[in-house]
């Protein structure tokens, strides 16, 4: 693509060419309305300048490529400008102004004797309208459903996927487990790709006939606007409790943030005449952001007034049966998916199947047909007469509901495996600590994904609300022999603590291994091994019955 045609997809504070000091071309430009010139610009080598592909990372440019560079956590991309200047970026962009010293010795380096340096104002704004641009705005061309909440995004996005499938319609998900579409599956690293990758996705989606996307959409993702210049046709929200405080600061932001879904991306844009919301209004902030909007909304809750509505459902340990109200007529469902809170999360796939005028009959189909969601209540299937779930449950209020939904229907006790990340969110840990120990007959206190925290030191800080309960502390030598009393115990070590957990067990009882899930890996330090805990809990349960 010309460099002039895609710069029309931002608003540059300058165009210079790095080193035209010695031609004295140069291009200032203060606002928008000399957007429509920079194509035509008397520049020698812009208008006809090709970018063959637009980067993020340095070390991933390709000869005649873009580098945008963006500010990480862990890295600043203006540091490593002459890194993609080596590899032959023919174009930069930037949003602080380069120190003089370090431009020349970018310029030394460089492939190309005059690359252009383009200066804005926020590069992951710019990255995400320049990679739309650049992979011809997919999303403006299929039917495009975001999904976002602290809990239940993936539950929603697979059952979404279901109905969709059931309708006939080429489907696409983006999600935290992986991305897929046409019998195909990646490996995805976040729930929502960086901007780039995403319209990239997109893009080959489209190329594959893929018509709906179901995508979930993380705070993180709004706040680092990755889904800028994502256009949705419908917008879900699932709910709103205590998460990733470490990067938003407070609920408040937090919650902004969840907001801008509809407030701002699905409120413009080129759908915006035809966009829908679907707000879970058991969710005391999804009332408040039902009543805000100006797109139509479809409620969704027990209460009377919602548009979508459970009636007599019951759950069990195998599943869960109910009725479902809609503008539609009602109709009877049921589904292996477990507990209260995986009604809600079926209410609001139902909400988006009606956003989409999706007939009542294919939704019905859509839930029935989806057996299970991986690493979400995910039954380990055994001989030992125990009932042994893998949960990805890693704040509060999801550690809460998916005890709760086993709590009620439990046929003896109650054993929770569980840890919180290092690096992330440290207020939650004696918040989980409490409400595994409440719960539970048996509270096992193990690492998560450490990451750079010491796993003790995770630990210490869940104990306390683990001894909330005044239960017996337990050393891994009591457990040999199994409990009587309530309590708990801490092993850092999580393939020994699921050991513990599961041997502890009896006949009857019921097993949650909660807080990674899907997730195949545990992250220690600077190292990712491998790891699974259903694969640790299936060898367990292995040993018991040989």
């Amino acid at each position: 693509m010309k460099l002039s045609t895609l710069l029309k997809a931002i608003d540059p504070i300058s165009v210079n060419a790095l080193g035209a000091e010695r031609t004295g071309q140069s291009v200032e430009r203060d606002n928008k309305d000399e957007a429509d010139a920079l194509g035509a610009m008397p520049h020698a080598d812009l208008p006809g300048l090709d970018i063959d592909s637009i980067h993020y990372r340095a070390q991933e440019v390709q000869p005649a490529g873009m580098f945008v560079a963006i500010e990480g956590q862990a890295a600043d991309g203006h540091d490593f400008m002459h890194q993609a200047l080596q590899r032959g970026a023919v174009a930069i962009v930037v949003q602080k102004e380069p120190p003089q010293p370090y431009l020349k010795e970018c310029l030394a380096q460089s492939v190309q004797s005059q690359p252009i340096i383009i200066r804005v104002s926020d590069t992951r704004k710019a990255l995400a309208d320049l990679a739309a641009r650049f992979f011809g705005d997919p999303s403006e061309h299929m039917t495009l459903i975001g999904i976002t909440g602290t809990n239940g995004k993936t539950t929603v996005a697979y059952l979404i996927e279901s109905i969709l499938l059931q309708a006939g319609l080429k489907t696409g998900v983006i999600g935290t487990i992986n991305y897929r579409y046409a019998d195909k599956t990646f490996n995805n690293p976040m729930t929502t790709p960086e901007s780039l990758d995403l319209q990239k996705i997109m893009a080959q989606m489209l190329s594959e006939g893929v018509t709906h996307v179901v995508m979930e959409a993380s705070s993180h993702a709004m706040d680092l606007n990755r889904i800028r210049s994502c256009w949705f046709d419908v917008a879900v929200f699932t709910n709103l409790s205590q998460d990733h405080l470490d990067f938003h600061g407070d609920m408040q932001s937090y919650w902004s943030s969840k907001r801008r879904l509809f407030a701002e991306y699905l409120a413009h844009g080129p759908k915006k005449e035809r966009a829908v919301a679907v707000i879970n209004c058991d969710d005391p902030r999804g009332k408040e952001l039902a009543d805000s909007l100006p797109m139509p909304v479809i409620t969704t809750g027990s209460n009377s007034g919602c548009a979508i509505k459970a009636e007599n459902f019951q759950c069990k340990l195998i599943g869960t049966t109910g009725k479902v109200a809609t503008p539609e007529g009602r109709f009877d469902f049921k589904t292996p998916l477990a507990g209260a809170h995986n009604v809600e999360n079926i209410l609001s796939a139902i909400g988006a199947g009606a956003a989409l005028k999706i007939a009542p009959s294919a939704i019905k189909t859509g839930i029935e047909a989806l057996s299970a969601i991986p690493g979400r209540l995910e039954s380990i299937a055994n001989n030992t007469g125990r009932f042994v779930y893998v949960d990805y449950a890693h704040t509060p209020d999801a550690l809460e509901n998916a005890l709760s939904a086993i709590k009620a229907i439990a046929p003896a006790r109650i054993i929770c495996v569980f840890g919180c990340g290092g690096d992330r969110d440290k207020k939650k840990r004696p918040l989980m600590g409490e409400i595994v120990s409440r719960l539970c007959d048996l509270s096992v206190v193990t690492s998560d994904n450490p990451r750079s925290e010491d796993p003790l030191a995770i630990i210490e800080q869940i104990l306390p609300g683990a001894r909330q309960a005044k239960g017996v502390e337990y050393s891994d030598r009591d457990l040999e022999a199994g409990f009587e009393k309530k309590g708990f115990v801490a092993e850092p070590d999580r393939r020994r603590a699921i050991e513990l957990g599961i041997k502890a067990s009896r006949r009857d009882d019921a097993v949650l291994i909660a807080g990674k899930g899907h997730e195949t890996y545990q992250i220690l330090g600077n190292t990712t091994i491998d790891f699974d805990d259903r694969k640790e809990a299936r060898k367990v349960l292995t040993m018991l019955t040989s």
